[in-house]
């Protein structure tokens, strides 16, 4: 069962104390000062090499590079550009301090330009999990664009991963600023990706009795090990993924819940995903949100099902967020909360057994946009595939067109139902989007999914 985030954060509120400081806080923390715009900010260093202009229709098109506000970037115009714009938002890059630019994937860059779109991405001014400075450096990027290039007549969002994040927070930000937006493996339930992670850890501590948090430095080599040999997770592969106990699959059932519910492909998913999940646990130091997300993490209020063998509820250990103020403000922070107030048209993909960014986030965004009265805002599609972001090139062009003709007034687009039990259980969810040619050809994970008929 899945705790809803607004529900979730009202019941923190109550148990706060101090709550008028908390909801006061509205204010987003200043940017460092004393930097000039055209270079990173300290400690930082740019990789941005020369990026060689696509050819369009046998003419190439014209990139301009360069650093705005700490942040490289990037820029592509076609020879005939139509006016309109896409700002790519990138995904996670860990904490690293290399600032550097992804141009748009999955085929969408020569699809834009051969189209005559023009496309900008932005390396942001910072790495870490900093949702803010994806927000902030997106749109001063689009702004630089219609000073140097022209003012676009539209302007688009399309990303991957922790981009969706960035993509759920802009639409609310500026709202009337961006006309459409393709998040793609997003992080669109916000704060409930890091629940998942501390859930996952916390749980399998208690089945298997492991007491380990807060996670020591030994985590992955100590405890880690026992908790799988006593849940029998040792030998799980995605082909055979039946853990040797009862407590195991207990475990597994629990993550398939918390995860979206169960749906074709979860077994093999959870033995795919099992060991990264809790490395994903262990943070790097730092004491800001970006570099410590795990610290607006709680699980409070959650209750674990199934309830057999054990009582989950009654033993896994309760922890409260470290960072309740975070947690809480509506503020544009490094880790914000999306409200489920899109300001145009959004149309996301998400693969059905990913649990980086698990289909959950689907869900949870759904339930949010409904609470706010934006549903016919918001289409979701489920694509048949267990890696973080593994999509196809036709996956991704299909629902790229689809959300341009739905911006440019044609009719709402077609879309899977993410939040209904029977539907998500079903054997052949998940075909109507999927690409069958990249069953056909067994592409990454495909094959581990029954064939669509």
């Amino acid at each position: 069962m899945r705790t809803r985030p607004a529900r979730l954060s009202r019941r923190l509120l109550a148990a706060a104390t101090g709550v008028a400081l908390i909801v006061g806080l509205t204010a987003a923390p200043a940017r460092a000062h004393g930097t000039p715009g055209d270079r990173p900010l300290p400690g930082y260093t740019i990789d941005n090499p020369p990026l060689r202009p696509a050819l369009v229709h046998g003419r190439p098109a014209q990139v301009r590079q360069g650093v705005h506000r700490h942040a490289a970037y990037a820029i592509e115009v076609p020879p005939r550009w139509n006016g309109e714009l896409l700002m790519w938002a990138h995904g996670y890059r860990g904490q690293g301090t290399v600032l550097t630019v992804d141009p748009p994937g999955f085929g969408l860059r020569q699809r834009l330009l051969d189209a005559g779109y023009a496309w900008a991405a932005s390396s942001y001014a910072t790495n870490g999990f900093d949702i803010r400075a994806g927000v902030l450096g997106t749109r001063e990027l689009a702004d630089l664009f219609g000073r140097v290039v022209g003012r676009p007549h539209r302007t688009y969002l399309a990303g991957v991963s922790m981009g969706g994040y960035i993509i759920g927070r802009s639409l609310e930000q500026y709202p009337g600023f961006y006309a459409g937006a393709l998040p793609m493996c997003g992080v669109m339930g916000d704060h409930t990706l890091l629940d998942f992670f501390l859930d996952y850890n916390l749980v399998a501590q208690a089945l298997a009795g492991v007491d380990a948090y807060p996670l020591p430095a030994d985590y992955l080599t100590g405890a880690v090990p026992r908790i799988q040999s006593r849940l029998g997770l040792d030998a799980l592969t995605p082909t055979a993924p039946e853990p040797t106990t009862a407590r195991g699959r207990q475990f597994r059932a629990i993550v398939v819940e918390r995860s979206g519910g169960p749906r074709p492909g979860a077994d093999a998913a959870f033995a795919t995903w099992k060991n990264f999940l809790f490395a994903i646990g262990t943070t790097a130091a730092g004491d800001s949100p970006a570099q410590r997300p795990d610290q607006l993490a709680t699980n409070l209020f959650t209750r674990y099902r199934p309830g057999s063998p054990v009582d989950v509820d009654a033993i896994v250990r309760r922890v409260a967020p470290q960072n309740l103020r975070d947690r809480l403000s509506p503020a544009l922070t490094p880790v914000p909360r999306i409200a489920g107030r899109p300001s145009a048209p959004v149309l996301s993909l998400h693969n059905l057994g990913d649990l980086f960014v698990p289909f959950s986030m689907e869900q949870a965004y759904a339930a949010d946009v409904a609470r706010q009265g934006r549903g016919r805002l918001l289409v979701q599609r489920a694509i048949r595939a267990t890696q973080h972001c593994e999509f196809s090139d036709v996956e991704v062009g299909t629902a790229w067109d689809d959300l341009v003709r739905w911006v440019r007034g044609g009719n709402r687009p077609a879309g899977d139902p993410v939040s209904d039990r029977a539907t998500l259980a079903r054997p052949d969810y998940g075909c109507r989007f999927s690409d069958p040619a990249a069953y056909a050809a067994g592409a990454g994970t495909r094959r581990l999914y029954p064939v669509c008929r």
